[in-house]
């Protein structure tokens, strides 16, 4: 059985990307599809690369990281992308938790000088 083949435009509609963001992805390098002619062809190993690299744009992650990572993958092997996951992943978390405190307290701040301001205008 043939391995499944997608067109740009298939990849496109796929992801639900624009094809400036598919260009560019190949571009950094993220992403290389077969090419006939001008046509671009991408197999099962682009397409688990770009469900990577979407889960590492929603996770927060930059192009950057995410290409180094995919990259390590291709050098290394699966355990050494797997350690260095579990490091960028780490990271990230506690990225994210600072932002989610920050967030929080800005919530409160925010809360207050509503309330503050709705006490004023009653007395008045």
């Amino acid at each position: 059985m043939p391995e499944e083949r997608l067109t740009f435009k298939e990849m496109c509609a796929r992801f639900d990307v624009t094809p400036r963001t598919l260009r560019y992805y190949e571009y950094i390098e993220l992403l290389s599809p077969e090419r006939e002619g001008r046509s671009r062809f991408y197999g099962p190993r682009e397409v688990a690369r770009m469900v990577l690299i979407l889960r590492g744009r929603r996770f927060g992650f930059s192009l950057e990281e995410i290409r180094q990572w995919l990259e390590i993958y291709d050098k290394k092997g699966t355990e050494a992308q797997m350690r260095a996951w579990i490091e960028l992943a780490d990271r990230q978390l506690k990225a994210l938790k600072e932002e989610q405190e920050r967030i929080k307290e800005t919530i409160r701040d925010l809360q207050k000088l509503r309330d503050d301001v709705a006490r004023e205008m009653e007395k008045t």
